[in-house]
């Protein structure tokens, strides 16, 4: 095989190969994109201005809308965020930075269980936990089921961001004096901040469209949530109840609800990441 018979084999497999990795991508995104489709056709005729400000109506009434459920799924995101996340990035950070071998081995392999275990689980123990031992379905048990979910997910997300920024940005800041927690928060962490936010975002997602764990402790509620110790609305439980109703109308509203979730954690995702952009420390 002469210089150019070679050259243009060359060119012909980088073609093959850069074609099979445009498809496999294509294939990737495909799935989300006939989702979205599917649920814009479906839902969209329902998505109004009443579907953001009102109640939803009393069973068998057409109209309403989602209005406490929205605000509901916000308070328990909220909430689940403030028990995971600092858990989850701490835990991560122990493991990254001052674990013993052992330790850390058991300690990921819990998580790795953790990470498996059916959401309905989580739910079933809070519920023995908390609604039980309170006899009151809340806010603050949804909460903590969606905050326990995420614990593990970033904790061992985090934990592999840390372990990629290298040892010389340790050792460097360390031998100017800083201490090593400073080192850890302001080198390491900043470092590495993307890859943490990335893995916080995963474990939000993941969290965001949990019905079953509700079921257990949230319970749902058609009316406005006035305590964190009472049944609370969420877009998921919401759109569960409407979507196995005998009703055309809280079909559509069902569907409008799923449209309007997806969009809500798409915009979170892209407003933290264009917030986060410059979150990184160059080191030359």
């Amino acid at each position: 095989m002469n210089r150019e018979s070679a050259h243009t084999w060359r060119k012909t497999k980088s073609a093959v190969a850069s074609s099979i990795a445009t498809i496999a991508a294509l294939l990737v995104i495909a799935p989300l994109g006939l989702v979205f489709y599917h649920l814009l056709v479906s839902g969209i005729g329902a998505v109004n201005v009443n579907f953001f400000i009102h109640l939803p109506k009393p069973v068998g009434e057409a109209g309403g809308g989602m209005a406490n459920a929205i605000v509901g799924s916000g308070e328990l995101l909220g909430l689940a965020v403030l028990i995971g996340v600092p858990v989850g990035v701490l835990g991560a950070v122990y493991l990254a930075e001052y674990g013993g071998a052992r330790t850390n081995a058991a300690l990921r392999f819990l998580a790795d269980v953790l990470n498996g275990v059916p959401s309905i689980i989580w739910g079933v123990v809070v519920y023995g936990l908390i609604v039980l031992r309170f006899k009151s379905f809340s806010a603050l048990a949804g909460g903590l089921a969606l905050g326990l979910m995420m614990i593990p997910l970033v904790m061992r997300t985090t934990e592999e961001v840390l372990l990629l920024v290298p040892n010389g940005y340790r050792e460097a800041s360390l031998a100017l004096g800083i201490s090593r927690w400073k080192t850890i928060v302001h080198i390491v962490m900043k470092t590495a901040s993307r890859g943490v936010i990335t893995g916080i975002l995963l474990a939000f997602g993941r969290i965001a469209g949990e019905t079953a764990p509700l079921l257990f402790t949230a319970f749902g509620n058609r009316f406005w949530n006035h305590s964190l110790h009472e049944p609370i609305a969420a877009l998921p439980l919401q759109i569960f109840t409407y979507a196995i109703s005998p009703y055309e109308d809280w079909h559509r509203q069902a569907w409008a609800g799923a449209l309007v979730l997806v969009v809500m954690i798409f915009l979170i995702n892209s407003i933290v990441r264009l917030l986060t952009r410059g979150c990184t420390v160059r080191v030359v």
